[in-house]
């Protein structure tokens, strides 16, 4: 019967009905938004930048990471390997060996990162092929490279030309090299683009004179869930005075660090928002109270107890909260889900948002992310927010006075 009433009496009055359960949904809309594009982007960079790059754990050499040289690479060994595959919840390993040169072309000239490959391994992680603009991908006996789309500009050059790499190899030696460009690729981070050339691995190792060298294992992992123990298991197994292994968030804890910047800077626009949208309901309730004055007086003159009169109306400002958070949820879903699979390409504003999202090593696209977790956070945050604002309205009832309530 409570329940029927208190359905009933928020029909009563529907334009303020609405108008509130419009803020409500507004407030879910906007903060269901606001929170799946900020995870949209950072986990956008998190897959640039990890599980297409670093990768999630490496196997490198003591004392590498913090002094990325040639020098300090390791025997790329098939007992190494089988010590590495072995461990539980490690699924394979992607060797690499990794360091600089100086691209030319002609009278252009440009730094660069070069990465020798195993060009199906990498693949299977990077899904290289998928990126390649221009000509084909590598495979292991070939005797060329690959190159970024911004530095195949920058050097003025297309697939079929040639490049020459000149850099200090292992320990000193000189190492110089003509190639030629099989194919130009488009990484989703513009920073690679501009300097990364791809070798087949065996090219590299000569090209730098470290036969059977690499400076790193990329490790791949069976499940997600997996990287932090197998990490532990691999690192209990191998020798730690020769060899260390770290997560990503040790490689590259700037991610981390930005991602914890923005995500505080988000929570304080957030608080905002729901305090404008408490300010917001609040005011309803307060109209609602006013207006119903002479209706409560009437009713607790009449024989209805307080306790019933209070959660008819704390029924009634959950009804509209509740309406609101389902509306929001409804409204904002299809244009997250939509926005998640087509994002939005911020070039259309202009230079400056394009340089200044290249400058954070990120392409300049607007990403979201559809998670239902997102929206029902959201919805409940608002629902509580709703709800606690319902208590005011049972102070205000077991304080009546009932004639001085008809009396207005």
């Amino acid at each position: 019967m409570i329940l029927k009433l208190a359905w009933r009496n928020i029909w009563r009055n529907k334009r303020r009905t609405l108008i509130t359960a419009l803020a409500v949904m507004l407030a879910v809309f906007f903060a269901s938004m606001l929170r799946s594009i900020q995870k949209g982007t950072w986990d956008n960079v998190v897959d640039s930048s990890v599980s297409q790059f670093f990768g999630y754990g490496q196997l490198h050499a003591k004392g590498y990471w913090e002094d990325q040289v040639l020098d300090k690479s390791f025997e790329d060994s098939p007992s190494l390997r089988k010590q590495v595959v072995e461990t539980q919840g490690i699924s394979g390993i992607i060797p690499r060996i990794e360091s600089f040169a100086l691209a030319s072309v002609g009278n252009v000239s440009s730094g660069v990162m070069v990465l020798g490959i195993d060009p199906e391994a990498e693949n299977e992680m990077a899904d290289i092929k998928s990126k390649m603009i221009q000509g084909e991908y590598l495979t292991t006996g070939d005797n060329a490279v690959i190159i970024g789309e911004g530095l195949a500009e920058k050097l003025r050059v297309s697939q079929g030309d040639t490049i020459v790499l000149i850099s200090q190899g292992y320990r000193g030696a000189n190492a110089a090299g003509k190639y030629p460009i099989k194919g130009i690729f488009k990484y989703g981070m513009p920073d690679l683009n501009k300097r990364l050339v791809y070798l087949p691995l065996a090219l590299a190792q000569q090209f730098y004179g470290a036969d059977k060298m690499a400076t790193s294992y990329v490790l791949a992992f069976d499940n997600k869930k997996d990287i932090d123990p197998s990490l532990a298991k691999l690192s209990a197994r191998i020798d730690g005075n020769s060899y260390e292994v770290q997560d990503w968030k040790e490689m590259i804890p700037e991610i981390l660090e930005a991602r914890a910047f923005d995500e505080g800077a988000n929570k304080i626009i957030l608080g905002i928002l729901y305090l404008l949208i408490t300010f917001g309901i609040f005011g309803t309730i307060l109209m609602m109270i006013k207006e119903r004055e002479y209706e409560f007086g009437v009713l607790t003159s009449i024989g209805m107890k307080r306790w019933q009169l209070s959660l008819i109306i704390w029924l009634e400002t959950l009804f509209i909260g509740i309406l609101g958070v389902i509306l929001g949820v409804l409204f904002s879903a299809p244009i997250v889900s939509f926005l998640a699979k087509n994002p939005i390409d911020l070039s259309s504003m202009g230079e400056e948002a394009v340089t200044t999202y290249e400058n954070m090593g990120m392409e300049p696209f607007m990403y979201t992310t559809a998670e239902w977790p997102i929206f029902l956070n959201q919805a409940w945050i608002v629902l509580v927010i709703t709800t606690l604002l319902a208590i005011y309205p049972l102070l205000k009832i077991s304080r009546l006075e009932p004639v001085k309530a008809m009396r207005g």
